[in-house]
């Protein structure tokens, strides 16, 4: 039999090479613990160690540990300030895959609004009421709900990696309410304006884009970045795969943001004519700049084929919006009244989220609440056509009892 090892475990020691990891129950108390080993320091065996109440829990805090040495994050340092802690959570987002755009906003919010109120408290030793100190002076400091929220949001996210690598007993962020953010309505675009808009549209160079706006719903990043062969339009279809962002001073084409982003979307016939004219458009440009032009795929180009600049979208449709006297409309508002159109159409709110590539259908329903009472009035008044007109008679008057009761 083999001998117990010291600590209580039931294991015989066996030389391990660097990078594999143990896993095993001890005895003494039913808890799983995982052991990495990080190979030499110093003339010292560096190993890294986990524990958890299940194997499977146990196993994903190994894999985690692992991956995060891998990425270059100092698994084994007993003590790091939560400065340090979140340059290393910000190695580990990128090594994941996180987008540019999403990383550069953490990076600003980090060094902006958390490092400078917490960023030299030892990560082991952090406190809810550091947090609350944080999220109150975030707010102090004249940021907006959601940006607030957004602060309170990242730290909780980087204590939770933070958590399951082991280096925090726990998520005091988790401790702190995350703070309200208070709803904004979304102004619908009533059909006469949507109207008085394409009106406007006709013949402007960029009206299909704007157009892929409001009869598609799609974003402008995901407009900017379709490209020819993403749309079919003897078939009727495009599919969003890209979208084109500007990071850090640069143009980039960068995957759709989640799975639901990445979407297959019929295309209505109005706006398969628009993209049909708008190609013809942009066939002639090709031929008459010859070599100059630079050739890139994309629907929308600027006149000599690069692609659009996103702000410069943005400032023709202030232009276009102002001609329509809909100064209030913003560029995103299109997307906006693309799905307010289709519930007041009683399109089933799965529907539309998947039309907009929405992650959840809480987010659909949250941020279409304004037209939730218009349709669910249509739903009830298609109810009553089903069972015919109303018949009326001396019973449907109320009587004297009924008023005393009513006036009761």
């Amino acid at each position: 039999m083999a001998a117990r090892s010291a600590g209580g475990d039931d294991r015989q020691k066996r030389r391990r090479s660097q990078g594999e990891g143990a896993l095993f129950q001890r005895s003494s108390d039913g808890m799983w613990v995982g052991r990495l080993d990080l190979g030499w320091e110093g003339g010292k065996r560096v190993r890294k160690t986990v524990y958890a109440k299940t194997e499977k829990e146990c196993r994903q805090k190994l894999d985690k540990v692992k991956r995060a040495a891998e990425l270059g994050v100092n698994v084994t340092a007993e003590r790091r300030t939560t400065a340090v802690w979140l340059g290393e959570w910000l190695e580990i987002k990128e090594g994941d895959g996180t987008r540019a755009s999403t990383l550069r906003a953490y990076r600003w919010l980090i060094n902006t609004h958390i490092i400078p109120v917490i960023g030299r408290v030892q990560l082991d030793k952090l406190t809810p009421l550091d947090v609350r100190r944080l999220v109150s002076t975030a707010r102090k400091a004249g940021l907006s709900a959601g940006s607030v929220r957004h602060v309170h949001s990242l730290i909780r996210n980087s204590l939770a990696e933070a958590e399951r690598l082991d280096l925090v007993a726990r998520n005091v962020a988790k401790a702190v309410k995350a703070p309200p953010v208070p709803h904004r309505e979304v102004r619908a675009l009533r059909p006469e304006e949507a109207r008085r808009l394409v009106e406007v549209l006709r013949g402007e160079r960029l009206e299909a884009v704007f157009a892929c706006g409001l009869m598609l719903g799609l974003r402008r990043g995901e407009i900017l970045g379709l490209r020819w062969t993403d749309v079919d339009l003897g078939g009727a279809t495009l599919q969003v795969r890209q979208t084109l962002q500007r990071v850090d001073g640069s143009l980039r084409f960068v995957p759709a943001k989640t799975d639901r982003s990445h979407r297959k979307l019929p295309i209505p016939p109005r706006l398969v004519t628009i993209l049909r004219r708008h190609r013809a458009t942009q066939t002639a440009e090709r031929t008459g700049l010859g070599d100059a032009w630079t050739e890139t795929g994309l629907v929308f180009t600027s006149s000599v084929g690069t692609p659009l600049e996103p702000r410069n979208v943005n400032r023709r449709f202030e232009v276009l919006r102002r001609q329509a006297d809909l100064p209030w409309l913003r560029l995103h508002d299109l997307r906006h009244a693309f799905a307010s159109m289709l519930f007041a159409e009683g399109v089933p709110a799965r529907t539309v989220m998947e039309l907009l590539g929405h992650s959840t259908i809480q987010l659909t329903m949250n941020t279409y609440t304004h037209v939730m009472p218009e349709t669910q009035r249509d739903a009830v008044d298609r109810l009553d056509r089903i069972f015919g007109e109303p018949t009326h008679s001396d019973d449907d008057e109320p009587d004297e009892d009924d008023g005393e009761e009513l006036a009761g």
